[in-house]
């Protein structure tokens, strides 16, 4: 029987078919943050119940830190109870944290594939709704909420309906500055916020395939936002050599026994998805998020669209709305548009790929007058490859602030928000309402992009900064 990689990574990991229609899903690895793991604990503390594989579960902070220079647990006092509480509650069971002034401290999404705690063909559950990020190596990744956590915690299992199977061929060869950011934007204003509901999406094709191992991350990074309930591209070369020496990733004969696995993790010739969708990416330009959902986006050289040309009433609505609330009109175009943010960091955009695009960006310029610019790497180890590689120094003569590494202007739960009303271009993955602040306005574009504003002091398509 022809399988696709999804149906031989599920039906591997199946342990039992309920009377009620779902499956018991056996989890691999899990990797918690401060946000939602301490109510988890204490439910189990409550139960009497223990955490069964705490050899395969990892805590990090990251959610509620402070991105200050020097902090401490109260740097961010709303985020000190939830600091304290996953530090106590990971020692309790056993479980590694990757605290506050711990080298490998970071965004759970960035320190779980570059210290290899997340292998091909592996399923993983995180309390966080970007858990396929990690579907750029390969991996089954699912977002969880705290009672799922909870039963994880205590089974290693996990009770789920099969989702349906989806397809997303990448063509063509990405032009310069043309990132998987901005492909993952086009897919979703192609399908919509709802358009992969339901459905695994495998992404393939030869765009996939020429994107390195952190771009495909980005890629798997949004699948969320189109509904999807995972993401994952097939492992491949680029992906073993990525992952070998890793500090958790298997080592000597279990390398070798894993390798040959992994390298049998593809979808089979004939293999049947539910759905199928192809997207040339060769003429595809910059993109830019002009609403209040990730759908709702351009090419930056684009026009706001006109909301009377909607197909239906209620899509209508959504788009007078979002443009009342982002303070546009139909037609205008969004570059030439000032700004008072920049923000280069979160799950999506903080390796240190992401940073060097734009660092060769900032390069010898400086932030425009009035704009605050900020750029957070996603974990410790980037932060110290990047100013090993004298990037700080870039960012910081530029005007940029340098900050430690946490989700920052991503979530908003750590103090680093926009002021109201404040318009702010973000390399982050959400651009809802009130998202990274009350009243603020997003637009959702790639590190380059990002960097390009911050030096104009308004929305800018960085193939136009011209050279120094």
């Amino acid at each position: 029987m022809l399988e696709t990689l999804f149906d031989k990574i599920w039906n591997a990991h199946r342990v039992a078919q309920r009377a009620d229609g779902r499956e018991l899903i056996y989890i691999d690895r899990h990797v918690l943050h401060e946000l939602h793991a301490p109510h988890a604990f204490e439910v189990l503390q409550k139960q009497q119940r223990a955490v069964r594989r705490p050899d395969l579960t990892f805590s990090a902070q990251d959610h509620t830190v402070s991105t200050q220079p020097g902090r401490t647990d109260d740097t961010n006092p709303s985020g000190a109870a939830f600091i304290k509480a996953m530090r106590e509650g990971s020692r309790r069971n056993g479980i590694k944290v990757f605290d506050l002034g711990d080298p490998d401290q970071g965004i759970s999404h960035v320190v779980a594939p570059e210290l290899g705690m997340v292998l091909p063909g592996a399923t993983h559950g995180v309390p966080d709704s970007h858990a396929s990020t990690v579907g750029g190596l390969g991996a089954l990744a699912f977002g969880v909420g705290t009672t799922e956590l909870g039963h994880i915690l205590a089974t290693q299992v996990i009770a789920m309906k099969r989702p349906k199977s989806m397809l997303i061929r990448l063509e063509g060869t990405l032009a310069p500055h043309v990132t998987a950011k901005d492909v993952a934007l086009r897919i979703i204003a192609e399908i919509g916020v709802s358009g992969a509901r339901g459905h695994v999406v495998e992404y393939a094709g030869s765009a996939t395939r020429a994107m390195p191992m952190e771009q495909r991350m980005t890629l798997c990074n949004l699948n969320i936002e189109m509904g999807g309930r995972s993401g994952f591209v097939a492992p491949d070369d680029g992906t073993f050599q990525w992952i070998a020496g890793r500090p958790f990733a298997p080592q000597g004969a279990m390398w070798d026994r894993a390798l040959a696995h992994w390298k049998t993790l593809k979808t089979d010739d004939g293999a049947r998805f539910d759905r199928e969708l192809v997207l040339e990416c060769g003429d595809l330009e910059p993109q830019i998020t002009w609403g209040t959902d990730p759908g709702q986006v351009l090419g930056i050289s684009g026009r706001v669209p006109d909301p009377s040309g909607a197909a239906d009433a209620s899509k209508r609505a959504a788009m007078e709305s979002a443009l009342s609330y982002m303070g546009l009109e139909p037609g205008m175009t969004l570059t030439g548009l000032p700004v008072h943010r920049v923000f280069i960091g979160s799950c999506t955009n903080a390796r240190l790929p992401d940073l060097q695009a734009a660092a060769d960006v900032v390069r010898g310029r400086k932030v425009a007058p009035g704009v605050v610019a900020m750029v957070v790497p996603g974990s410790s180890l980037v932060k110290r490859e990047a100013e090993a590689a004298g990037l700080d120094r870039v960012f910081r003569d530029a005007g940029f602030f340098w900050g430690e590494s946490g989700c920052s202007m991503c979530a908003g739960g750590n103090g680093d928000r926009g002021e109201p009303g404040e318009r702010i271009v973000s390399t982050t993955n959400r651009n809802f309402e009130n998202r990274q602040g009350p009243k603020v306005r997003t637009h959702l574009v790639s590190p380059a992009t990002a960097a390009a504003t911050a030096i104009a002091g308004h929305i800018a398509d960085v193939r136009q900064l011209g050279p120094m």
